[in-house]
């Protein structure tokens, strides 16, 4: 340490916080791009063993790096950034949605970015037809544990799963292979002596089928292009929603009134005959003395004009 060192600490050891900031290899790209070169490659190869498509595994990886470099920040400081994004191409690859039906499948035609694999040998082919035989879950996880070299534990993290779950699929999975494939010789081993046999065979599967994934920045550029894409359709979204709603205030009725309820007037049930006939209780109610008077009998209504006096009479007396 020199002397200007010395009597200036703190000065000394801003600069060097400065110098670090600045390092162009510890950038977040630099960072992106290192690990992007070192495990592109390799996971490429484990989704193809796992799916048998070349296409579909490269885009699962392709995508799980660009959803990683979308999501920068949380994916390095992620205790094992390989990790995060071989879950996300895995996810990617065997989604449901993503396995049709073998008759139904096109064959894959090798493309400009993604040529054709050579021809793999006999014993090879038969390991990769008798992985993808396997149900998914037990395919993941022989995948993890016998061809990556996880822990049971770290297997179970990875798939979602409890640790005797993880380690029933695993020893179904060597199983359901003794079974087709004589050949190994897994029948009769230990459960160590099978995960070794299996992992250089497994191994080697993955090797036989190189891969050139594409630059790390072209993967970067593609993913800040989808941010864009996405960014603008959610605010198009939201502008379409607002105008929507502008345009529903504007048309509709202002000082909505709901109907009067009409309420049922008591009384004793009468019947349809009678009903017609006699007037409405409602229209009697309002009815005039003179009115009610007019349907009283001839001899009811002299009587009454009589009852009179002469200067209240406006004809004259019934006799």
């Amino acid at each position: 340490m020199s002397e200007h060192d010395r009597r200036h600490p703190d000065q000394s050891s801003d600069a060097a916080s400065e110098t670090a900031g600045n390092d162009p290899h510890d950038s977040p790209a630099a960072r992106f791009d290192a690990l992007y070169g070192a495990h592109a490659g390799p996971l490429i190869q484990q989704a193809l063993v796992l799916t048998g498509r070349a296409r579909l595994a490269r885009r699962a990886v392709q995508r799980a790096f660009r959803t990683a470099w979308q999501r920068w920040p949380e994916v390095a400081a992620a205790p094992d950034p390989v990790g995060w994004v071989r879950a996300a191409a895995h996810d990617y690859a065997l989604a449901p949605w993503r396995r049709p039906l073998p008759g139904l499948r096109p064959a894959e035609r090798p493309g400009p970015g993604t040529p054709a694999p050579p021809p793999a040998a006999p014993q090879d082919h038969a390991l990769l037809v008798a992985v993808r035989a396997l149900p998914v879950p037990y395919r993941r996880a022989l995948l993890l544990h016998d061809g990556l070299g996880l822990g049971l534990h770290e297997t179970a993290l990875e798939v979602e799963a409890s640790t005797p779950a993880a380690t029933g699929r695993l020893t179904h999975a060597r199983e359901c292979l003794a079974e087709r494939l004589p050949e190994l010789g897994l029948a009769g081993l230990s459960p160590d002596a099978q995960g070794a046999v299996l992992r250089s065979r497994l191994t080697a599967l993955a090797a036989s089928r190189p891969v050139v994934p594409p630059p790390a920045p072209e993967v970067r550029a593609d993913a800040e292009r989808w941010t864009r894409l996405t960014t603008r359709a959610g605010f198009g979204a939201a502008g379409l929603l607002a105008v929507t709603a502008l345009a529903v205030s504007f048309t509709a009725p202002d000082g909505y009134r709901p109907p009067r309820p009409v309420v049922a007037a008591s009384g004793p049930a009468v019947p349809p005959s009678a009903r017609a006939a006699a007037p409405p209780v409602a229209q009697q109610a309002h009815r005039g003395p003179q009115h009610r008077a007019s349907h009283h009998p001839p001899r009811h209504r002299a009587a009454a004009h009589r009852a009179l006096p002469p200067s209240a009479r406006l004809s004259p007396d019934v006799r």
